[in-house]
């Protein structure tokens, strides 16, 4: 069944556990996750960034997820990861998606809350939620590069003062978290963590969280973290796969069995996933 993002994230909420948010740009993909999901009874969040609309197109995405999203037994939101063009989200709203990021955090505090407010209120009444970000989380993924230099953690009070003023559905915060592949161990700021998320009392959202050990992944979802996206693991898993498939057998050429394996880690990936974030038979 297809919802919005706020209808999974709200109950995560509640129930202090999170939902993972896996980066789709495929049929391949979308199978694989919807798959794990139903497997394990859980709510998912299937997204998609500017770059894999790109790709793919937004309504053909849109049409691939909801259609299967009719068929599966379980909650599945449609979601648009790091929107941070205009037409791009307006696109995506008309497509029929149920959840849209807008990334203001390149923005001044302020033109932040002004542009988030303008997507809220066109989004709201379409029954659409809307995940706005605060900090500058650091890494490199698809349109997302941001330095280390300018890459800077959440204020508190400026996520007190930015829900007030916008009203959003679900914060991405910036605690030590990074996009694509770690340089290094990621360190958490926890006790900041804690403080904005008794500060909002909201869903708080953590990127970047591929790299991240599963004890501080846990730690986060204690504290407070109930949407949790992931996009390098199932690209490294995808891409292992697939490469161990056609070393062994080099003369394949059917997509079908070059991609399967592929699909498969994919899905075993979620299924990890899905456990770790505490979020299997809650659908």
């Amino acid at each position: 069944m297809l919802v919005s993002g706020m209808d999974i994230l709200q109950k995560a909420h509640e129930g202090n556990y999170a939902v993972g948010a896996f980066n789709v740009s495929n049929l391949e993909m979308v199978q694989a996750v919807i798959a794990a999901a139903e497997e394990e009874r859980s709510p998912v969040i299937l997204q998609a960034s500017q770059s894999a609309i790109t790709y793919a197109g937004s309504e053909v995405l849109a049409l691939i997820v909801r259609k299967m999203a009719e068929m599966a037994t379980v909650p599945v939101a449609l979601h648009l990861d790091h929107g941070t063009d205009w037409d791009v989200i307006m696109k995506c709203l008309r497509d029929g998606w149920t959840s849209i990021m807008y990334d203001g955090s390149k923005s001044s505090l302020e033109e932040n809350i002004k542009v988030t407010k303008q997507v809220i209120d066109i989004a709201k009444p379409m029954g659409v939620s809307v995940e706005a970000e605060l900090g500058k989380i650091g890494g490199v993924e698809d349109n997302v590069n941001i330095s280390d230099r300018e890459a800077s953690m959440t204020d508190p009070e400026e996520a007190v003062l930015f829900y007030k003023q916008t009203g959003v559905d679900f914060l991405a915060i910036a605690i030590g978290n990074a996009h694509g592949v770690y340089k290094g161990k990621p360190e958490l700021d926890f006790n900041r963590l804690e403080t904005i998320k008794k500060a909002l009392n909201i869903p708080v959202v953590l990127h970047g969280a591929s790299g991240i050990s599963e004890e501080d992944i846990k730690k986060a979802v204690s504290l407070g973290v109930n949407k949790i996206n992931i996009d390098t693991d199932l690209r490294q898993a995808f891409q292992r796969a697939v490469h161990k498939f056609i070393a062994e057998k080099p003369d394949a050429y059917d997509p079908r069995k070059i991609l399967g394996p592929g699909t498969e880690a994919i899905k075993e990936v979620v299924k990890t996933k899905i456990k770790i974030f505490g979020s299997n038979n809650k659908a």
